[in-house]
């Protein structure tokens, strides 16, 4: 053996440090990307919410005790507070609420209208538990001269503490209205009745007597207070109206006085007519001021005929009688002239006579001409002028109305603020004839449907009801305790949490042992639950891989004590027990205790070898079973981190796979040293050991970073220490492990077996 190990260590230690740096891509993909059977498929939503609901079913069975404690605490505080308080009575008065009362002066109607409002029952409601409305009620009643009043309903520790130490005081009246407005107002209830006007007025006190009273009152002294309400608003709106009524008639006053000074400064009078004399007489000069145009356009069309006309036949020249006349006369003259042209000559005595009388005769044709153009022309400028007189009466006319509709406008403005006034005043008026009847009629909108009865058994303490809510009030608040316990305990206590966490499969979960033996002692009885557990976790790691059981097992854990020595030593124990050749190595050079489980020597080990001082021949140490070779840590180096990065370990590694089927390291923990991840570097794969309830979450997430960053190949997760009690629930059902066990007879052969390690 020792020549195997020496023959060619150089040679495959080199072969085994090449064949690792070859396949270290392959192999940090395998360990980065890993994605084990069964965890890679997303959930359906309905799994998960089962997932949830388990968890708090877990939980609450986790904490049951807590809980039932709290809820059972609960339910003896609430016993003796109901015990301790005084029976209380009930009294009941129904009332209804109207939206409005009756109207007596509007429109002659009685009838309440029907219309409501949220917002006005809830301000009803409210004015109900108003202190005002409890002071009302305690005045009303003189519950403030009642001693027995003011007693104290429950008793408590603090109460009787206080009443014994202080000093009895005498208050005052309104002190005492004060005290008992308080007492009305916590054990009143306003209770409306869904869908309707009414609302239900409940009173605790114990007396029933005295309950049946104070619920009466409340409701008179909501009546009364309501009444008093209106009349309180009938009364201001008088006041406010008497105030309006002699300012409007000020102003009434002030304005018609401005109206007539106005009509006397403007000389305006007012008639009945709708338009005014300047108007009238504007529109009389209009008329003749058309007839004057007419006349002027005939008279100067007749003019502008003859003034430059020379005939003789015009219509004014033909119709004048003169003219007619002289015509007459020259056309005898004329036909005189020619009878005798037949016999005389023209410069005839006769002829010349003739002749001249028909001259004179035209002079005075053309005379009568003349005369006739200037009447014309006298008829034409005579109905000018006239037109341009009234054209410039008109323009007096046009300014006088204009200005008289100014005045109109300003005057018209003043009657109608005189108007308005007199409408206001007048109006004011009626409305406060209307409000001094109203504020002598007492309409209410409050009416009292069932007045209280003095009752005849107490409705509190309800015993019942208080345990109940007691029950229920510890159940929620166990709860909540259990959950703040959860939030704040980051400790891992169940596989799911592991698998969370890592995201790397659980191989194997190891029970909490709960005997008082050595765990070492306890792994070697085969009928033990930690055995079978450990037999169960070395079956998954034969699994673990496509080829089966890797050559080179490193076990580490993210600290101290969570049991990965223990985990190694039942792994050899398993693995040499089913025949299988197998080298344990105490690889942690800081605490060692493999040497201690197996009571032997730990002077040379695995430091020598890394040092080189010897060579695995001669430290290879026996042990109870034949197929089990040991192999301690050693003298502890002081630089371990030094010796394990070297090649010693891969040579080791490389030689003893010749001659073991499988070697196991037992690693130092993983936080604050870098040992462990420099052996599970060499080792072909690495179990991580996590003691449930002894590793933190937050350490176990930074364990498992480091190891990633090494690209190390974990096979998965160990859950050792685990009890089902402390995460609620029995997640070791089907692991039965007392389930049909028998040892086989080739297995008690091969335990009385010896140790065979000469031929190694």
């Amino acid at each position: 053996m020792q020549d195997s190990f020496r023959g060619g260590a150089d040679d495959r230690s080199r072969e085994a440090q090449a064949l690792i740096r070859a396949d270290s891509h392959a192999i940090a993909t395998a360990r980065l990307g890993y994605v084990p059977v069964g965890y890679g498929a997303e959930p359906e939503e309905e799994e998960k919410l089962a997932v949830s609901l388990r968890r708090y079913v877990h939980l609450l069975l986790k904490h049951k005790f807590l809980v039932l404690g709290t809820a059972f605490v609960f339910c003896v505080l609430g016993t003796i507070q109901t015990l301790m308080k005084t029976p209380l009575y009930a009294a009941n008065v129904s009332i209804q609420i109207e939206r409005e009362g009756a109207k007596i002066v509007e429109s002659g109607t009685t009838s309440p209208t029907e219309t409501g409002s949220v917002d006005f029952l809830r301000t009803q409601h409210e004015l109900l538990k108003s202190r005002s409305m409890a002071e009302r009620v305690v005045s009303a009643l003189n519950l403030y001269k009642d001693d027995t009043f003011f007693k104290p309903r429950d008793v408590s520790a603090l109460g009787l503490i206080t009443g014994y130490f202080s000093k009895t005081q005498t208050l005052s009246p309104a002190s005492k209205i004060a005290k008992a407005s308080d007492i009305l107002i916590s054990n009143v209830t306003v209770m409306p009745v869904p869908g309707s006007r009414l609302v239900d007025i409940r009173y605790l006190d114990p007396d029933p007597h005295r309950a049946q009273m104070i619920a009466n009152g409340y409701a008179d002294a909501y009546v009364a207070s309501n009444l008093n309400r209106r009349f309180e608003a009938n009364a201001y709106a008088k006041t406010f109206l008497d105030d309006q009524i002699k300012q409007l008639q000020i102003r009434l006053q002030e304005s018609e006085q401005a109206l007539i000074d106005f009509a006397e400064k403007e000389r305006m009078v007012e008639v009945n007519d709708k338009t005014s004399i300047a108007e009238n007489s504007l529109a009389a000069a209009n008329a003749a001021a058309g007839q004057l145009i007419s006349e002027r356009i005939k008279n100067e069309q007749l003019w502008r005929q003859v003034e430059s006309s020379t005939a003789i036949n015009l219509p004014q020249v033909l119709s004048n009688q003169v003219i007619d006349t002289l015509r007459g006369q020259r056309k005898a003259l004329e036909t005189q002239y020619q009878e005798k042209l037949e016999n005389f000559k023209p410069s005839y005595p006769e002829m010349v006579q003739i002749s001249n009388k028909i001259k004179e005769v035209d002079r005075q044709i053309n005379a009568e001409i003349k005369t006739i153009r200037n009447s014309l022309k006298a008829g034409y400028q005579s109905s000018l002028a006239q037109e341009n007189e009234m054209r410039a009466r008109i323009e007096e006319l046009r300014t006088e109305v204009l200005d008289l509709q100014k005045k109109g406008i300003r005057y018209n403005i003043l009657k109608r603020e005189v108007d308005t006034n007199r409408n206001l005043y007048n109006s004011l008026l009626q409305r406060l004839k209307e409000v001094d009847i109203a504020s002598g009629v007492g309409s209410n909108n409050i009416f009292i449907v069932d007045r209280a009865i003095a009752p005849t058994s107490p409705s509190e303490p309800n015993l019942s009801r208080a345990l109940f809510l007691a029950l229920g009030l510890g159940l929620v608040t166990g709860i909540v305790i259990s959950c703040l316990l959860e939030m704040i305990d980051d400790r891992v206590r169940a596989p799911e949490e592991v698998e969370q966490i890592s995201g790397l499969p659980t191989l194997g979960i190891i029970p909490r042992d709960q005997s008082d033996m050595e765990l070492s002692v306890v792994i070697k009885d085969h009928r033990s639950h930690v055995a079978e557990a450990y037999r169960s976790f070395a079956t998954a790691l034969q699994f673990s891989t496509d080829s089966g059981l890797p050559r080179s097992i490193a076990v580490t854990s993210a600290g101290a004590g969570e049991g990965k020595s223990t985990t190694a030593l039942a792994m050899a124990r398993h693995f040499a027990h089913i025949g299988l050749r197998v080298l344990l190595i105490d690889a942690d050079l800081r605490r060692p205790s493999l040497h201690i489980k197996l009571n032997l020597d730990n002077s040379m080990g695995f430091s020598n070898y890394l040092t080189g001082a010897s060579m695995p021949p001669d430290l290879v140490q026996r042990t109870d079973h034949p197929n089990l070779a040991f192999m301690a840590s050693g003298p502890l180096p002081p630089n371990a981190a030094d010796l394990l990065s070297g090649p010693r370990v891969y040579s080791l590694i490389s030689l003893g796979s010749d001659v073991f089927n499988v070697i196991i390291f037992d690693s130092p923990p993983v936080l604050g040293l870098a040992d462990a991840q420099l052996l599970s570097g060499a080792a072909a794969a690495t179990v991580f050991v996590v003691g449930a309830g002894d590793s933190r979450k937050g350490a176990l997430r930074a364990a498992l970073r480091r190891m990633y960053m090494a690209r190390v190949t974990l096979l998965g997760t160990l859950v050792t220490k685990f009890d089902p009690k402390t995460v609620g629930y029995a997640y070791g059902h089907g692991y039965d492990y007392q389930y049909g066990y028998h040892m086989d007879t080739e297995d008690a052969d091969r335990s009385t077996q010896k140790p065979q390690l000469a031929r190694y």
